[in-house]
């Protein structure tokens, strides 16, 4: 009697995986952070077969992004707090698999070899899925057509992981895009020059390890701004310029430098329209950016850690003077979070960490929301930037002698660099460094009352801490619980009985250094996104609002923050037809 194979064979098969790839990628890990930051590029904690590695890699990642420690003692901690130390097999295991790596230098192998099989898996379980729509006869095959092409294109996106392209290359796509168009009718020191003259007299130029945060609304021109800074920075440095772009493509980036370097208008050279004497500008100006160092990579997919991890590879492999990302609210992490206000001061934090290990100035991008153009002066503030919300006057803040004062009068008095009562990220209190108060603008509140008695007024965006993290005010539920202190100074929790909407006050918040969070009425709040900034910049131009404004052509930088300087406001001209910033001639 004739005899077939089963339908799904894969069934009777063990999943294609290495154990050996695996373990000695996880325990070369364990041993350097050169080959976390391989690791981290390549592969993600759902490519191990293993289970139990997966939980290792896990806490790797958790430590090394928060900048910790990542030996084994740190792990196992890690691992124990999460309650899968014995599923691991305990520290016995993580000493095995440090002691059984055959070679640090080889953990960029084992990860693409971890990384080859994880795909072969995720191919195995599309084919599975598109058979098994095929076998069911649907009454529309174009539409399972269409299915299996996108579940294979899924899988086939994974694989990709490099996307930096050297401007060169950029110039030549964005020059035969240019002629296609046209043929239809249509040495190393403290400080880089930003490329103004005023600008760089404030900023004494821009430090390497410091984090620059450039904010506007939409159409006040951002990233012609950072793209003029970056551009003068790789003609004056013999180390790479890399510009992350999430919202533009490479060609429009491309677009936009050889606009400014030519004094083109833009938008001839986005319809190809142009004259000869203009293909001599933008000839002679893709010649002189040819020669500077400027690779762009327009992911828009791109997490913080992606980021970390090509340029720290860029930096290897070629130096690097400067890092530019276009924009912040852009961004993601690899990790789910409790809310939008923790990711963006996670992201916020992860750059900080980028310009201070690889000691390069970071210049992120930020648009600012729409809740300024309310205000009679529509010109930004640093409230303006945040994420997260804010606290009523009466608000008690614990201070870090134990004794509580009111954020409103800590506010009244100018209070700065004092300490206050805050946690680490595993709940433990500690006392840390609190730089500053600031007022933040009239806002609605919301009343958290506790079974246990007391209050806390916050806006409805502010992130309370609850045992699962941290939440939106206006995402609470009745019943459920808030991270607070007891009369002892011990971490508790308490109930919340009710939650009420009241009237507008001015409200405050605080920058607190290291753990970004603090107690307001003995519950715990976390705080804002700029606090990881050395500098703020906005960018304001007043024709944006008033068309009859008689500064036209005139762009306001406020330095809202400056960490080791003054801060105030710079003008400059602006020729928005060519996206291009310009100092304003003296006298």
């Amino acid at each position: 009697m004739a005899t077939r194979e089963p339908r799904s064979i894969n069934e009777t098969r063990v999943p294609p995986h290495s154990v050996e790839a695996e373990d000695s990628l996880v325990g070369a890990m364990l041993l350097s952070r050169d080959a976390i930051s391989e690791a981290v590029e390549l592969v993600s904690e759902d490519d191990f077969f293993q289970p139990s590695l997966r939980h290792v890699y896990a806490a790797l990642w958790h430590l090394y992004t928060a900048g910790d420690p990542t030996d084994v003692v740190s792990v196992s901690d890690q691992l124990k707090r999460s309650g899968v130390l014995d599923q691991v097999g305990g520290t016995e295991k993580l000493l095995l698999l440090q002691a059984s790596t055959p070679a640090i230098a080889s953990a960029s192998r084992y990860a693409q070899i971890v990384r080859d099989y994880s795909l072969l898996r995720r191919l195995i379980a599309a084919a599975t899925e598109i058979a098994e729509q095929a076998y069911a006869s649907p009454n529309d095959v174009q539409e399972i057509v269409d299915y299996a092409e996108a579940r294979i294109f899924d899988v086939a996106k994974g694989n990709n992981t490099d996307n930096a392209v050297v401007i060169r290359d950029v110039l030549w796509e964005a020059l035969e895009e240019l002629e296609e168009l046209y043929a239809q009718g249509e040495s190393q020191t403290k400080t880089a020059s930003t490329g103004f003259r005023d600008l760089d007299e404030k900023l004494s130029g821009l430090h390497r390890s410091n984090l620059i945060i450039v904010g506007a609304r939409p159409g006040m021109g951002k990233t012609s701004f950072a793209l003029s800074m970056a551009s003068k920075v790789a003609e004056n440095s013999e180390d790479p310029v890399l510009i992350f772009s999430l919202e533009m493509s490479r060609i429009e980036i491309g677009q936009r430098l050889l606009a400014g370097e030519a004094r083109v208008d833009s938008m001839k050279i986005r319809s190809g329209r142009l004259v000869e004497r203009e293909w001599d500008r933008i000839s002679h100006a893709a010649g002189r950016l040819a020669e500077r160092k400027i690779f762009i990579d327009d992911d828009p997919n791109i997490t913080v850690l992606d980021i970390r991890a090509r340029s720290r590879r860029l930096k290897a492999n070629e130096g690097l003077s400067l890092v530019m990302i276009d924009y912040l609210q852009l961004m993601s992490s690899r990790r789910n979070v409790e809310s939008r206000q923790v990711e963006v001061s996670e992201i916020s934090r992860g750059l900080k960490l980028l310009a201070r290990e690889l000691d390069v100035p970071v210049i992120a991008l930020s648009q600012l929301s729409r809740n300024l153009e309310s205000r009679s002066d529509k010109r930004p503030l640093l409230a303006d930037l945040r994420e997260s919300g804010c606290l009523a006057w009466d608000t008690k803040v614990r201070l870090g002698d134990g004794s509580a004062e009111t954020i409103g009068m800590l506010w009244a008095k100018g209070r700065e660099h004092f300490e206050v009562v805050s946690a680490t990220p595993e709940g433990k209190a500690v006392v840390a460094l609190a730089k500053r108060v600031v007022a933040t603008g009239v806002k609605p509140l919301l009343r958290i009352e506790f079974t246990e008695g007391g209050y806390l007024d916050a806006t409805h965006n502010h992130p309370i801490a609850t045992p699962s993290g941290f939440v939106r005010a206006d995402a609470l539920a009745i019943g459920g619980r808030v991270l607070a202190l007891d009369q002892e100074g011990t971490v508790d929790a308490q109930t919340i009985a009710s939650l009420e909407p009241m009237g507008s006050e001015l409200v405050f918040d605080i920058e607190v250094v290291d753990t970004h969070c603090f107690y307001a009425n003995d519950a715990l709040v976390h705080n804002s996104l700029e606090q990881d900034a050395d500098i703020v910049m906005f960018i304001y131009r007043d024709e944006a609002y008033r068309p009859d404004s008689p500064d036209r052509g005139v762009a306001e930088i406020i330095i809202a923050k400056h960490r080791s300087g003054p801060v105030g406001t710079v003008h400059l001209a602006f020729m928005e037809n060519w996206a291009l910033f310009a100092d304003i001639a003296q006298g």
